[in-house]
């Protein structure tokens, strides 16, 4: 479907929806200047002008109350002081309300001030989350771990990827950025990986129907992209969202959190809730969000030795200029979003409309992203509210400019840059980064060494490897509720997620003829995704006397379809030299053409969700679900599906058994459930490809058995405790999942038609503990501290693999490298295999004795067959804490990984260079000290030894541990009394923040957090990786 297909569509749903309202509603707006308090008075009524106070039991004002006239839907809110003016026609019903209490009803029989005061209702006090398909179920009720984060926390210190913000906030979940800038992804793992070949993420929940998050593309190894075009991070669908829509975020962190989304919840689920206008509350909102970004943790470099072989800086030792020519390169980034949202409605129906726009500068030069969001959603009801309608349509239009590479060496100006010899002025290389070739009459690069493949000039790269993507995207969703009875009702959701991609890139002529060819290289792509989603439910919540019970059941089908195509002149190179059009593409077989043409996966759903309380003291959860995939087409499963159970208990303990006062509330919980990880397209049914030049790749494998989804079966059991009016809360949670069906690829038995085969086995174990503890130190109305710690630690094993796969590699290999990511029997997931030194049988490193290498140490493992370390943390934890002094409020994130292991392929390669501070201050004391030995042969130690990406990895494997100032704001409220004096804004917050502002302690030469890829490989590797950068900004935010 074309996206002017689906946009007319869109835009016929809300020209209908909008006509059925304005039959139904009075308008939103209103030019009567007779207007007060958004209220309006019909024709031929006698309007009373109502005063009133609205306070709780304790005398407290309640300010932002709702008052509302029930007849015509229109009202005001309560002031700070709980005090409101209200124009009611005489006899119509007044409705009072406010969260966490009863609603009050009176009729206007006369102008007096009243005197409101709203009762507590007990079952509003319990915190209501939204779990899976959009269900709301009390705190207490809940059978296993779960968290929200509300709007605030998301914007308070804003990323262009809204999901950054989430970083450190949440046990057990990890948010791992990607280092190609702004518009780039983000991997999020909670609870560790689990799936060897499938995808790890969690799946994305918008108002209860599924979004799009995968890209086009990620980075595909460590050296260079698909078909060594320099790596590409397409970006994800999380980074597309405006964060002042979000209302809130629900994240169900393990597979019984998400078990009624069946084969799609294995790796847990993130819920969104979105913002949607209120009835007789109406605001304007704008905000305006400026960050400032630099660079920091770039390399340590040498400036006492200089230049050797013309390439190298292993020269003698000389007083060298101290050029900073990394700090040069890079400049002073910003990011500024602008936000415009205008709210409101009445009874019958309501509004909100945002608008968007994302500017940002990366710290690379030439690098820019410009995001346009448009959001309107309307709501409105029908029949005395027996009919609701809920209407969403989101436009996205993003564009980012020359995207640097995220790492590898294939088109990465850091290559050049950080090699470049030390002492050496770089001026005429960035002045004059091209010069005139008369023989061929063009521009070709200048650069001081040769620019076949790696190596190039970095000014160069920023100038003559231009890129654009595009991305535009149409997110339409409608949703009915139908309400039968009081405990009855039945729903049903519809949505279209569409997102067209379009990437095209230009690498001039003499751009790393290796990779290029000599007469330049021409990208051009195209990606089209388009998701089809729509559910019924029947839902239904009754209470009797000690039982209470809430079900849903219903049906769902996914439809997920993918069309793209790539063009790559690759090495086969441009007719002519930099015209970059297809047509002027050597077709042959050394152009690279990639297909994927209406490559359809659909899945068909029943499922169904009870849960039965007795006396609110104990719950029993039960769900189920049978999913039909067509990725398991052509096997005995086709017809049956997969059934995925969940079943689970809460007991209140609190409510059961007399405990003291200050205990507000103490709850345990258990869980059990199952959950699949679909299999990739087209694994039961091979189809031969044809490539450029007409050739046809027949495919190399083949199911020898029945394939099966991936499956997770998981048992968590917690508790959660309240004390002292909820001051301190405590909640811990223990767990563990068993990964079965594992997708491989084995190679195939003598006589078997394919040259491999693929088969389900394996078993990976995640097991772990998940702690929070939340306490208001101090709850004054002048002052208040509030103050949380969280604390996660996973632990993943290899139980299994396949009789006949004792190896099984799930990272890049193939290409000369010092590392590879492994999968062993008793390994685990992250497990870093390379080079090392070789050691006697205590431990002692053995050295040389003769030859070339005489003196220097002895090393093992070519084949990258050693391991030298895991990249998984050993527990993670953050501490935040929240002052609040009158209008004042200040926030501080301190989080930390402990433990695991990271790998700089950037050190390694800049060491054999001799660049490097290491490499100096070692041939200034005139030796390497290696454990407690002391190497003379410095320049041989690094060149022949240990230095360059093949080299010994062991050397450069870091510590990951890290702790960071990840967040710092302040904010402050003007004075509500000065917002009354206006008389035109409601509030105005000042803020000033920062993100990642500095390291507390960090032993790894670059950010830990930062990852090449957001997928299964290239895990805890850095290969000129961009740096990481500081933020430092303010945020005026203003409602009308």
């Amino acid at each position: 479907m074309s996206i002017k297909a689906i946009g007319f569509v869109g835009i016929g749903l809300f020209l209908s929806f909008f006509c059925a309202l304005g039959k139904e509603s009075s308008p939103f707006f209103s030019t009567d200047r007779k207007e007060k308090d958004s209220l309006f008075v019909g024709k031929g009524t006698l309007p009373v002008r109502l005063q009133g106070i609205v306070t709780n039991r304790k005398g407290e004002a309640l300010p932002g109350a709702t008052v509302l006239e029930k007849k015509t839907g229109r009202g005001t809110s309560t002031d700070i002081y709980g005090r409101f003016e209200l124009d009611v026609a005489m006899g119509n019903e007044v409705v009072v309300s406010f969260i966490g209490y009863a609603s009050q009803a009176f009729v206007c029989t006369d102008s007096s001030v009243l005197q409101i005061v709203l009762e507590e209702e007990s079952l509003l006090l319990e915190d209501i989350l939204v779990t899976a398909l959009g269900i709301r179920k009390k705190e207490t009720s809940l059978v296993y771990a779960a968290t929200e984060i509300k709007g605030d926390e998301i914007v308070r210190v804003k990323d262009p990827n809204l999901i950054v913000a989430l970083m450190g906030k949440i046990a057990g979940m990890q948010i791992h950025k990607s280092s190609s800038g702004p518009g780039g992804s983000a991997q999020v793992l909670l609870r560790g990986s689990r799936s060897a070949a499938g995808n790890n993420q969690p799946l994305y929940v918008i108002d209860g129907v599924p979004m799009l998050n995968s890209g086009g593309e990620q980075p595909y190894t460590a050296i260079g992209g698909v078909a060594d075009g320099g790596n590409r991070d397409g970006g994800d669908g999380i980074s597309n969202l405006n964060p002042e829509d979000i209302k809130s975020i629900s994240i169900l962190k393990g597979a019984p959190a998400a078990a009624l989304y069946g084969t799609q919840a294995a790796n847990g689920v993130i819920l969104i809730t979105t913002k949607k206008g209120q009835a007789g509350k109406q605001e304007v909102t704008f905000s305006s969000h400026f960050l400032f970004e630099k660079a920091i943790s770039l390399p340590k470099f040498q400036n006492a030795y200089g230049v050797s072989d013309g390439i190298e800086s292993w020269g003698e030792r000389t007083v060298t200029k101290a050029y900073d020519h990394a700090g040069d390169f890079f400049r002073r980034g910003y990011t500024a979003i602008h936000t415009f949202t205008i709210s409101g409605g009445n009874e019958k129906q309501q509004t909100y409309f945002s608008y968007a726009n994302t500017s940002s500068k990366g710290i690379v030069p030439h690098n820019r992203l410009s995001r346009h969001n448009f959001n309107l959603r309307e709501t409105a009801e029908f029949y005395q509210g027996r009919l609701k309608l809920d209407g969403n349509i989101s436009l996205i239009r993003q564009m980012v400019k020359n995207r640097p590479v995220p790492g590898g060496f294939y088109m990465n100006p850091l290559v050049g840059l950080y090699r470049f010899p030390r002492g050496m002025d770089m001026t005429e290389y960035r002045e004059h980064f091209e010069v005139f070739n008369p023989d061929r009459n063009l521009m070709e690069q200048n650069w001081h060494s040769s620019t076949e493949d790696f190596e190039q000039n970095p000014y160069w790269v920023i100038h003559r490897v231009l890129s654009k993507d595009q991305r535009n995207r149409v997110m339409a969703s409608l949703a009915l509720q139908l309400k039968f009875t009081d405990w009855l009702r039945l729903e049903a959701r519809g949505n279209v997620d569409y997102l067209s991609d379009k990437f095209r890139e230009k690498f001039y002529a003499s751009t790393a003829p290796a990779l290029a060819g000599i007469n330049g290289r021409y990208i051009d792509s195209e990606y089209q995704q388009t998701l089809f989603y729509g559910d019924v439910l029947m839902k239904g919540e009754r209470k009797w006397k000690l039982f209470s019970l809430q079900f849903a059941v219903g049906a769902s089908m996914n439809d997920n379809t993918v069309n793209a195509l790539r063009y790559d002149s690759k090495t086969a190179s441009l007719k002519y030299p930099n015209v970059f059009t297809v047509a002027n593409i050597n077709m042959n077989s050394s152009a690279y053409i990639e297909e994927k043409k209406e490559a359809q996966r659909q899945m068909q759903s029943v499922f169904g969700t009870f849960q039965l309380g007795y006396r609110d003291l104990v719950y029993l959860d039960v769900t189920a679900r049978n999913d039909w995939s067509s990725t398991l087409a052509y096997t005995t499963h086709e017809k049956s599906g997969f059934f995925y159970p969940s079943v689970g208990m809460s007991w209140v303990l609190s409510r059961t058994i007399k405990m003291p006062a200050w205990v507000s509330l103490g709850k345990i919980r258990a869980v059990w459930s199952q959950v699949g990880n679909d299999i990739p397209l087209y694994i039961t049914s091979p189809t031969a490809s044809i490539s450029a030049g007409g050739e046809v790749q027949m495919p190399d494998a083949a199911p020898f058995e029945d394939m099966k989804p991936e499956m997770n079966t998981s048992f968590e059991t917690g508790t959660e405790w309240k004390f002292w009016e909820n001051r301190l809360n405590l909640s811990f949670t223990w767990y563990i999942s068993h990964t079965r069906n594992q997708f491989f690829k084995l190679p195939a038995k003598t006589g078997d038609t394919y040259a491999y085969r693929y088969v389900n086995a394996g078993n990976v174990r995640n097991k772990g503990i998940e702690l929070s503890l939340e306490a208001w130190l101090v709850n004054k109305t002048a002052f208040s501290w509030k103050t949380g710690i969280n604390y996660a630690m996973n632990r993943n094993k290899v139980l299994r693999l396949h009789e006949e796969l004792p190896v099984f590699i799930y990272g890049p290999y193939g290409f000369s490298s010092s590392y590879a990511l492994k999968l062993v029997k008793g390994g685990s997931f992250g497990d870093i295999y390379g080079k090392a030194f070789l050691r006697d049988e205590n431990g002692e490193i053995l050295y040389e004795t003769a030859g070339e290498k005489a003196g220097l140490p002895k090393i093992y493992g070519e084949g990258n067959t050693v391991k030298v370390g895991n990249a998984n943390p050993r527990y993670t934890w953050s501490w935040q804490n929240t002052w609040n002094w009158k209008g004042l409020s200040l926030y501080m994130l301190i989080d930390s990984r402990v433990g695991g292991k990271v790998l700089s392929q950037t050190q390694a390669d800049m060491d054999l260079f001799g660049v490097t501070k290491a490499t100096a201050e070692d041939r200034e004391r005139g030796y390497v000290e290696l454990e407690g030995r002391k190497i003379t042969r410095v320049k041989e130690f690094y060149k022949l030894v240990v230095g360059g990406r093949a080299g010994v990895t062991e050397y450069y494997i870091y510590d990951a541990t890290n702790v960071r100032l990840r967040e710092l704001s302040l904010t402050y409220a003007l004075p509500e009394r000065w917002m009354q004096k206006t008389g035109i804004f409601q509030n105005v917050h000042f803020s000033v923040m920062a993100r990642n502002l500095f390291f507390i302690y960090k032993k790894a030469p670059f950010d830990p957090d930062l990852v090449l890829s957001t997928g299964n490989d290239n895990q805890a590797i850095d290969s000129y990786g961009m740096p990481t950068t500081r933020s430092i900004g303010f945020y005026v935010r203003c409602t009308f």
